[in-house]
């Protein structure tokens, strides 16, 4: 055990933060811009020997430098990382990391949910976290030649969105509802999880599903031992897909609905992605040109535009009904000011 001590790290700290960037780049890691907490550890003549960092409940960020690799500081910025999720209540921890570090962590008690070799490896700290969630998803499976599928973040709900579950709805026989619950959007969950149950509440063949920890929005997925941004979303892709896959098989689906969004980048790749792996595994890839709306493709990023302009009327053409009711309620307020108060809405 090392004589060193962990200290947390204040955003405000230039000098220490300086020094992580430094740190992590010598170590091959770029600084992800999501993190909610950062730890060091310093040597002697006070310069920064070890770094991690949290985002929700991910562990991300972590290196030590070269000339102390070997004195058991990785295990003490992991521990204190734990430790510090812990204190905020929160018990249920993962981490992502590179093939080749797996076993180190998988000896300090997290367990690999999904790899995609050569690039990267899902890991939580419950032996049997991901198992038992395929076998609470396997009691909702439903008996049909055609079981389909499609994950909505729906930031928030738009006529579009309904278009493509419509669609799915009356191509299958059943069709599993995976919605985000991960709270990296400017619409909260419980907000995006009530307009797509209200929006959606004429179609009988629906399943619902929070998407709990193991499927990942872009936004948290971490950036911060890729190249660049095409691998970092190719990553996230084959890491969601490799999770999906095993979804699809306890619950028989054999095919997934998704969006087009010419104007993506990262939907592009995505859905290219999806397209040429998940037929590998029998599921068919369904992408659905998006619906429009005055010659114009609906969008969510449109609908926050308008929110964030004070040009309610504006949505009425771009959302269902339930929709447009929650954005002119008093209900919506705290949302409405949450995206006013952003400044850019747009996102690609």
């Amino acid at each position: 055990m090392s004589e060193y001590s962990v200290s947390k790290i204040y955003p405000s700290d230039k000098r220490a933060n300086a020094e992580i960037e430094k740190l992590l780049l010598h170590e091959g890691i770029r600084r992800d811009k999501n993190l909610d907490y950062t730890c060091a550890i310093y040597d002697e003549n006070y310069n920064i020997i070890a770094t991690g960092s949290c985002f929700g409940n991910t562990l991300r960020c972590m290196a030590v430098s070269n000339e102390h690799q070997g004195e058991g500081l990785m295990n003490e910025i992991v521990s204190h990382l734990v430790q510090y999720e812990y204190d905020r209540k929160i018990y249920h921890v993962f981490l992502y990391t590179k093939c080749n570090s797996a076993k180190f962590f998988g000896d300090l008690g997290f367990y690999e949910i999904v790899r995609i070799e050569n690039q990267i490896v899902f890991m939580e700290n419950r032996r049997t976290g991901f198992s038992d969630y395929l076998d609470e998803l396997a009691k909702t499976k439903k008996d049909g030649e055609k079981i389909a599928a499609l994950v909505l973040n729906a930031n928030p709900f738009t006529l579009g969105h309904l278009y493509l579950v419509e669609k799915a709805a009356a191509e299958n026989d059943f069709v599993h509802v995976f919605m985000v619950s991960e709270d990296a959007s400017l619409v909260p969950f419980e907000v995006r999880k009530k307009l797509i149950m209200e929006g959606t509440a004429h179609l009988k063949n629906l399943i619902y599903h929070d998407t709990g920890p193991y499927i990942i929005s872009s936004a948290t997925f971490p950036s911060y031992f890729q190249k660049d941004d095409s691998a970092v979303i190719e990553s996230h892709a084959n890491l969601d897909l490799s999770v999906f896959v095993r979804i699809a098989a306890t619950l028989g689906i054999n095919s997934r609905y998704v969006g087009e969004e010419p104007k993506s980048l990262v939907t592009g790749i995505y859905n290219k992605i999806m397209a040429e792996k998940l037929p590998e595994h029998g599921i068919k890839c369904v992408i659905v040109p998006r619906k429009e709306s005055q010659g114009e493709i609906i969008s969510a990023s449109n609908v926050r535009q308008a929110i964030k302009d004070g040009s309610l009327e504006k949505i009425k053409d771009l959302v269902p009904a339930t929709t447009y009711k929650f954005f002119t309620s008093p209900e919506a307020e705290d949302v409405i000011k949450r995206i006013r108060a952003t400044g850019n809405v747009i996102h690609y």
